[in-house]
């Protein structure tokens, strides 16, 4: 495991020394197996940054660099840099959102400054061969925390009024809330238009890929509409 870095220089000067690099030549540098496939590891290239660059903060309800404020996302992409899926941010709390708004919210802390790591991942590209973009440090600028804002209230509001299981991708500008679950057998509380509790699948906030192409155009000056 990597010494975890000091300041976010030193953060940045580690994500740079990796672009360009495989996955395969980083998990090897870490002594890290590669998977055969990513049906049961498709965390494992997120892992993997995390080892390498000293992520300290695990599973644990705080940014991956809590001593940075930073939050780690690796965002796969093709070869002419448009992401491949939606990023998953947090698990939304379907219960106990009386009285949370978006300032105290623990999706915005998440989001304050992330460490953005582009991965060529095309699904035909072999995960060994897979190359590691240029990383780039983003932070919600007005206008974004606006739109993050006005979409978390949306959701959240949905959520409140007992609609959770209305809610579908269409829903939002650039953050969306779809079922986060490892299985159909795993369920959680909600409440539904009634007040009254129920089973349904966990939740996850996601941004939107057009809003991740958007920071890939202004950050890395790739051009795809």
């Amino acid at each position: 495991m990597t010494a975890i870095p000091q300041s976010i220089n030193e953060l940045m000067l580690r994500s740079q020394n990796i672009a360009g690099l495989t996955l395969g030549e980083i998990a090897n540098s870490q002594n890290i197996q590669i998977p055969k496939d990513l049906k049961k590891n498709k965390g494992w290239a997120g892992l993997l940054l995390e080892n390498v660059l000293g992520a300290s903060a695990s599973t644990k309800a705080e940014p991956d660099f809590p001593h940075l404020g930073v939050e780690l996302k690796s965002l796969p992409i093709n070869r002419q840099g448009k992401p491949l899926e939606s990023t998953f941010v947090c698990v939304a709390p379907l219960v106990g959102l009386t009285g949370t708004t978006w300032q105290t919210s623990y999706i915005k802390h998440k989001l304050s400054k992330v460490l953005w790591v582009p991965i060529i991942a095309e699904r035909e590209i072999p995960i060994a061969e897979r190359i590691v973009g240029t990383p780039f440090l983003w932070q919600p600028s007005m206008q974004e925390d606006q739109l993050l804002s006005q979409d978390w209230q949306e959701l959240t509001d949905m959520i409140v009024l007992g609609n959770v299981e209305n809610i579908q991708g269409r829903h939002g500008q650039v953050l969306q809330l779809r079922p986060k679950a490892a299985n159909s057998q795993a369920k959680t509380k909600a409440y539904d238009k009634h007040g009254r509790p129920f089973m349904t699948l966990p939740r996850g906030f996601y941004l939107k890929a057009h809003f991740t192409q958007q920071l890939l155009n202004q950050y890395l000056n790739i051009n795809i509409s």
